[in-house]
């Protein structure tokens, strides 16, 4: 069929509201030029992130009629243990509030001062945990990643040359690396690298240079179900597989995972650490306990568990994630056959703009892609953001600017949330602004916080 619907029917609708562009130029000023000021209200669409803003489904809200809210020993935890348990294949499970909190914990069970973290490409709240516990984070993913226009089908893969060469350098008297390097970690999909997915050859190839040196690996699970999509859709071999039997070859490679379950276990809030060493999971507790509450609850409401478990068997649904991708690429689609500039192939879950080739005019220094998600509010309050300058940050030693070679704004699309009209409204802002964009300005900072500036950070027009 030309025209697949979605494999879902809508029950309840939140109206939205359309601004005109003299309050949206009155509300970005007031934000200090920083989407993440804006109140939701004052947003037509928004593609700021794809993080707890799933529509649950049907099944997700009644498993929050049976929330147990036990402190300790909630049964909707052991639902949710044993969901992990068959999708994922890990015994120890550890709930979280969501993503962060996970890798606070395993970062502080794990990692010391003066280590290092390698990943195909750290996002923002991983770089920053790494650094918090005074380690340093490095990326080593495949060259293709940086280039904006290469259609290598796995773009987020680890560079096995790299990482090899890398923890070659880092053997210790024992004979492993595991002193200087306390985990290797892979994220699926490569989030930082526009939503790109990682092979099942490499993250084999991965476990294989990881056991050569004595270090574990950890994947950052967030768009797990995603990525296994991507791998049975281009992977060689794999084609006539199920999701959720990709799923567990993947997990198979890892000695556990972060989990922000925000993204694909399509709940509003949530996370987890599952892990395979009983003795990792005693440690990791201790801190569990101190950060997040009981270890059978985790910062969490037992309804909120529950719909995690239900969610994290759902996201397999091939329908579901047929349905998820095209819309993505039904975007991103559009935007190309516009000459809209944008990261190809089209990602996961989000459309990524190329904001130095959008806006070749703006110096890196002027933050090109922050500018770019301001003009899309003013042009249709269509919310996205900078994954760029601003989100990269600042050299812990000199202060200076950190400059990414790849500028972006990230469109990312809710799960379940927007209709083909919504794309096509967004697709048509896009290309307003592209229209008009030798008109568009560069921003400075007034305003920059040390940590994780692209949160709270103010500017003005340069």
């Amino acid at each position: 069929m030309s025209h697949e619907p979605e494999p879902y029917r809508i029950k309840v609708i939140e109206p939205i509201r359309k601004t005109s562009p003299e309050e949206r130029r009155r509300i970005i000023k007031e934000a200090g030029y920083n989407l993440f000021a804006v109140p939701s209200e004052d947003v037509f669409i928004d593609l700021l992130t794809d993080s707890g803003t799933s529509a649950m489904s049907d099944r997700q809200w009644a498993g929050l009629m049976v929330g147990d809210e036990a402190y300790a020993g909630s049964r909707n935890f052991f639902n949710l243990r044993d969901a992990v348990g068959r999708v994922m294949g890990f015994p120890f499970v550890i709930p979280t509030h969501q993503g962060r909190a996970a890798e606070h914990v395993l970062f502080s069970t794990l990692v010391k001062p003066g280590q290092v973290v390698p990943n195909n490409m750290h996002f923002d709240t991983t770089k920053a945990h790494v650094e918090h516990r005074g380690a340093r984070a490095v990326n080593l993913a495949i060259d293709a990643v940086y280039d904006p226009v290469s259609h290598n089908p796995f773009k987020g893969d680890m560079d096995l040359d790299k990482l090899e060469a890398f923890l070659k350098t880092k053997v210790g008297p024992d004979g492993t690396a595991r002193a200087e390097v306390p985990m290797v970690m892979v994220t699926v999909t490569c989030n930082s690298g526009g939503g790109q997915p990682v092979s099942l050859a490499n993250l084999r190839g991965v476990r294989q240079v990881a056991d050569r040196y004595g270090v574990p690996v950890f994947i950052d699970a967030a768009r797990f179900a995603e990525n296994a999509f991507f791998i049975k859709e281009r992977e060689p071999g794999q084609q006539g597989r199920s999701i959720a039997d990709i799923v567990k070859e993947m997990f198979s490679y890892a000695d556990g995972c972060t989990m922000s379950a925000k993204k694909d276990a399509l709940v509003n809030m949530g996370g987890f650490i599952a892990m395979r060493s009983e003795e990792l999971y005693r440690l990791a507790t201790v801190w569990a306990v101190l950060f997040e509450g009981f270890i059978t609850y985790g910062g969490l409401a037992g309804r909120d568990l529950e719909a995690m478990a239900r969610g994290l068997e759902e996201v397999l649904s091939e329908d579901y994630l047929r349905d998820r991708i095209g819309q993505v690429r039904y975007l991103g689609q559009q935007l190309l056959d516009a000459g809209v500039p944008i990261i190809e192939p089209i990602g996961g879950h989000a459309v990524y703009l190329d904001a130095k080739r959008f806006l070749p005019r703006i110096p890196q220094d002027r933050f090109p892609a922050q500018a770019l998600t301001v003009e899309l509010y003013i042009e249709g309050g269509v919310r996205g953001v900078e994954i760029g300058t601003v989100l990269e940050g600042s050299d812990p030693a000199t202060g200076e600017n950190i400059y990414p070679t790849l500028e972006m704004v990230r469109l990312a699309i809710p799960r379940r949330v927007y209709t083909s009209r919504h794309m096509d409204y967004v697709a048509d802002v896009v290309k307003r602004v592209h229209a008009r964009r030798d008109s568009v300005r560069g921003l400075k900072f007034t305003y920059e916080p040390p940590v994780l500036r692209h949160f709270t950070a103010r500017f003005e027009p340069a």
